[in-house]
């Protein structure tokens, strides 16, 4: 009987309280997300640019998140002088997570001011390219050509190089072929040629041009070098690879693979 009259004392003491903070919980991430939705329809807000408004929208969720969670924790009765000693009894493991969080933030702001990057441009990081759809707070958010979503850390993108193929609007293409020595170098740029005029998405300057590269080991090597818009490169390349190699075979010019010639000497 001492043990519920203990839990019956608890309840009507500390329990009142305890539903105070949940209520405080409910009705605010209510409220956060009301006001979120609020905001993204108004009409200056969403004509603000994409990479700056991506990274508000999740400052502000974050910001309003924890200003709930705290309220909520107030009105349990819980002191915050508690709360400060818990934070500060876990503190190697605390401040190595919020390290992290806060280089990825001021790597966040550091793309918003300096902006490498934007919402919508393609780019490639290392081994990983894609086209940029979100700069939130702390991470950002790539869709590669395959269709993958993924999430790199903001403190990532500002502490390696970052190649930005659309910021200038335009993209060289070089699509290379090697041909066999027995082939004509006037009649294979001739074929080539003719390939570059019939494929869509070719800029007209700087002009396209064919030029031999390389008299390699087994081939001759040259290059298809055309100018495109970002959006063009890639059917602009599968065209000139494929095109490329019909017209070679039309014209009955080979192109070699490597091999090996042994010469047996008897004596």
């Amino acid at each position: 009987m001492e043990y519920f009259r203990n839990i019956g004392d608890f309840l009507s003491t500390q329990g009142i309280n305890l539903l105070r903070g949940i209520l405080v919980l409910v009705v605010g991430f209510f409220l956060v997300h009301w006001a979120l939705k609020l905001v993204s329809r108004n009409e200056k807000y969403i004509r603000m640019d994409p990479t700056l408004k991506g990274f508000l929208d999740n400052l502000m969720r974050i910001v309003l998140y924890i200003v709930v969670i705290l309220t909520a924790v107030n009105v349990m009765g819980i002191p915050m002088t508690s709360v400060v000693a818990l934070v500060a009894s876990a503190g190697v493991a605390i401040s190595m997570a919020v390290q992290g969080a806060l280089s990825n933030l001021v790597g966040g702001l550091m793309l918003l001011l300096l902006k490498p990057i934007k919402v919508d441009e393609y780019i490639k990081v290392g081994d990983i390219e894609g086209t940029v759809k979100r700069i939130g707070a702390f991470y950002t958010e790539l869709a590669t050509p395959d269709n993958r979503y993924i999430t790199m850390p903001n403190s990532l993108l500002t502490n390696t190089s970052i190649i930005n193929n659309a910021r200038l609007g335009t993209r060289r293409l070089d699509v290379f072929f090697s041909v066999s020595y027995r082939a004509d170098i006037d009649h294979v740029k001739q074929v080539l040629t003719s390939v570059m005029n019939r494929c869509e998405g070719i800029l007209p300057d700087p002009e396209p041009a064919v030029k031999l590269t390389e008299c390699g080991e087994s081939a001759l090597k040259f290059v298809t070098r055309v100018w495109t818009k970002g959006s063009d490169y890639w059917n602009a390349n599968f065209f000139l690879l494929e095109e490329g190699k019909k017209a070679l075979d039309a014209a009955g010019i080979s192109i070699p693979y490597p091999q090996m010639d042994v010469h047996v000497k008897q004596d």
